[in-house]
């Protein structure tokens, strides 16, 4: 049953212990030690409703006559409440408590507490939780530093407070050229924009804002997008620090610029990069962002955390494919803001919209499509006949402000904007301003059909606010690229998924005075997200490599949604690993793996010899002199990476792994495989035994198909124990088919 969050609704749990005193109405907690109760702390102070109205300077001159007299009366007062909530919060102790109790006026005093989050919403959506899980454990990133390559940064957003937020680590050699901003959270700040470096790093299109705060951002409470997703937002790793390396401008981002960010964030001593940017993949030896990547995540230690591109559905499109970067995918979360369309044959479709009047029609409304076969539905122009209507639109694009304008010209009262075929079932939500409500295209092309039937067509829009605990949830978003990727088909790209469809984050000023957070979508929006899950992980295990941390969060991420299904794509089949990664990503689990496929330079170093040779080994790895006849050469799919590609074609083919216990000193894991009937797969040995932490194993995998080859089918291997299940994704294709 879906969680309905009216935006006009909201409610506060108090809680309270009756102290034992004359007045059952004070809180407190009666076991408190009796050395802490001369200690002051914050209460919410709840006071009868004055019978006379005051205003603001007499209704505090009552509140500080509750207060014990001092001299430091303004300090104590925090917060002077009057249209919510007749009162106010003070720094009191007990003893103060319990004589204010005497007073007349007086109800409840309630000890201030930290209350979950109502968050906005993907930390929620992610098992993150304040005071709980791996929040508490992680300290909330403290100590990590994340360096964001992007569009720069917005300073004076809340976000960016440092609240909470402890001193940058002694190692962190950075500088912040920011005229105003630079604190604990923010601790770098730099253009590499060429002609700009003298400038301040100041975001101008909101890109690097966004993407900063979903990685690392403070708590800010009652964020918002016009009034819906309202709540607290917050990044997943809230308290580690922020280094923000400007890479791009309006006119894009120079791979120039881009390796500058690489070269200066590794000197200043990050520990995760997050790349929200890219282009069409090539040869990593020819490649100077791959190369970048490899120095800072294999050479250094780095994690390298980027998106896998926007240019789905279509497979071989997925962009950041080296194997020592994460490889990010978009999925869907389970909030929507919702709207309704009663369309009058009798069905009834959820809806999408951000465009939300309190004011629209309650009932039918006659609907509208545009009959020309040269606009074919798209509402680039509409003839009066629109007037007092609804138009049905074709969602050709994400921006829809042409499109409303036109309607809206033409005296249209509102849209239904149907997606595409190959958007699906995927809502990204867009800002029309204009009353909107954007359907699935399975939905939306039946309502087609009937306005085409019929010259009295009408439907009945409502608009419900936001709402929690849609399904299927996660899904891949239709834009999210797909794999796998040309230059190196034996690795399964992209690695893994994370929330990237409607995500509220920061923004830059200057839109509206209380409105800075913006919802976006994108693989932009979903690489953050495992920018701040890898700092969580880094937190506690800061001697991993970046391979073991990838690694870590790639083998426990899960293929199945919140209702237990197999994870969807946009059209409601099951998605595929070169759709998904191994799975969407779940940080709880993350930090606590059990086994890891760890990789060190040695290992690289024989792949890359193995596919570019001498050349391409000078190319990519840094000090050294490899000559490749010395090396033991790796083929793509004997790298010993956390997924397993197979091509047996019409004789086995077998790929060894080796894993690394950092789980319980004493362990055992069973192998289970799940793959189709159309092939036989073996595991030699069947049983990892281990004695001690940072042991290592190997095992072989070997595919055969049963008849006839076919292209590919997919399947999974796991290590399982009585604490820990370790999940590779299996693909076993014929390449030649």
């Amino acid at each position: 049953m879906e969680n309905f969050h009216a935006p006009w609704i909201s409610f506060v749990l108090l809680a309270f212990v009756p102290f034992l005193s004359k007045n059952p109405f004070v809180a407190f907690c009666h076991n408190t030690p009796h050395h802490e109760t001369d200690r002051p702390r914050t209460y919410i102070i709840q006071l009868e409703t004055p019978t006379a109205s005051l205003d603001e300077e007499n209704l505090k001159i009552w509140y500080k006559s509750f207060l014990p007299e001092s001299n430091d009366n303004s300090e104590r007062l925090l917060h002077s409440y009057s249209e919510v909530f007749s009162g106010f919060a003070a720094k009191l102790t007990e003893e103060e408590v319990k004589n204010m109790a005497k007073k007349e006026g007086f109800l409840r005093a309630h000890p201030d507490r930290v209350l979950p989050l109502h968050t906005t919403h993907t930390p929620d959506f992610l098992g993150l939780k304040v005071g709980h899980g791996l929040w508490q454990a992680s300290g909330l990133g403290e100590g990590v530093i994340i360096g964001v390559l992007d569009s720069g940064i917005t300073p004076t957003h809340p976000s960016f407070d440092d609240d909470g937020v402890p001193p940058p680590p002694a190692k962190w050699k950075g500088s912040c050229t920011l005229k105003t901003g630079c604190n604990n959270k923010l601790i770098g700040a730099k253009s590499l924009v060429a002609g700009e470096a003298a400038k301040p790093p100041v975001d101008v299109n909101g890109h690097g804002t966004h993407t900063s705060s979903t990685a690392a951002g403070n708590f800010v409470g009652n964020a918002s997008a016009f009034g819906l997703a309202r709540g607290t937002a917050a990044g997943t790793a809230p308290h580690a620090h922020l280094a923000i390396y400007k890479v791009c401008n309006d006119e894009g981002c120079a791979e120039s610029a881009v390796v500058a960010g690489f070269d200066a964030a590794v000197n200043d001593g990050v520990d995760v990069i997050s790349m929200s940017l890219g282009g069409v993949p090539t040869r990593f030896d020819q490649d100077p962002v791959s190369i970048a990547a490899f120095r800072a995540s294999v050479e250094k230690g780095v994690l390298v955390s980027c998106s896998a591109g926007n240019d789905g559905p279509s497979t071989l499109t997925v962009s950041n494919v080296a194997p020592w970067v994460l490889t990010v995918a978009a999925t869907t979360m389970d909030r929507s803001l919702r709207a309704t369309v009663e369309v009058g044959d009798g069905r009834k479709i959820n809806a999408e919209s951000m465009d939300q009047p309190p004011n629209f029609p309650k009932g039918p409304v006659p609907l509208f499509i545009t009959d020309t076969s040269y606009d074919f539905h798209n509402c680039y122009t509409v003839s009066e006949k629109v007037k007092g209507k609804v138009a049905v639109c074709l969602a050709d694009d994400l921006i829809c402000t042409g499109k409303a304008a036109t309607v809206k010209a033409a005296g249209g009262v509102g849209m239904i904007l149907v997606n595409l075929d190959e958007e699906g079932y995927t809502m990204v939500d867009r800002k029309c301003n204009f009353p909107t409500a954007s359907v699935p295209f399975n939905d939306g092309n039946p309502i087609i059909t009937y306005v085409n039937s019929t010259s009295n067509a009408t439907a009945t829009i409502s608009f419900g606010g936001t709402v929690l605990g849609v399904t299927p949830a996660p899904a891949v978003a239709h834009f999210s690229s797909r794999g796998p990727a040309p230059d190196c088909y034996s690795i399964i790209k992209p690695d893994v998924s994370g929330p990237g469809v409607n995500i509220l984050a920061a923004w830059i000023d200057g839109r509206t005075a209380n409105d800075t957070f913006a919802i976006n979508s994108g693989t932009s929006m979903a690489a953050p997200h495992l920018s701040g899950v890898a700092a969580l992980v880094k937190s506690l295990h800061p001697d991993w490599s970046a391979a073991a941390i990838k690694s870590a969060i790639m083998t426990t991420s899960d293929d199945k949604d919140r209702r237990g299904r197999f994870i969807q794509d946009q059209k409601r089949g099951s998605a595929s690993f070169y759709a998904m990664g191994a799975g969407h990503v779940d940080p709880s689990k993350a930090v606590d793996p059990g086994l890891v496929y760890d990789l060190d330079i040695d290992d690289y170093i024989a792949y890359i010899c193995g596919k570019y040779g001498d050349a391409g080994a000078k190319a990519i790895v840094r000090g050294r002199s490899i000559k490749c006849e010395t090396v033991k050469n790796l083929t793509e799919a004997q790298l010993n990476y956390p997924t397993i590609t197979l091509t047996p074609r019409n004789v086995t083919h077998t790929v060894s792994r080796t894993v690394t216990n950092v789980g319980p000193t004493n362990s055992s894991y069973k192998v289970k495989v799940n793959v189709p009937d159309t092939v036989f797969v073996t595991v030699e040995p069947q049983i990892l035994e281990f004695t001690k932490v940072n042991e290592k194993k190997s095992f072989t995998v070997s595919a055969k198909w049963k008849g006839r080859p076919i292209y590919s089918v997919e399947g999974k291997l796991r290590w399982v124990s009585d604490k820990h299940i370790v999940r590779s994704p299996i693909v076993i294709s014929d390449p030649q088919i």
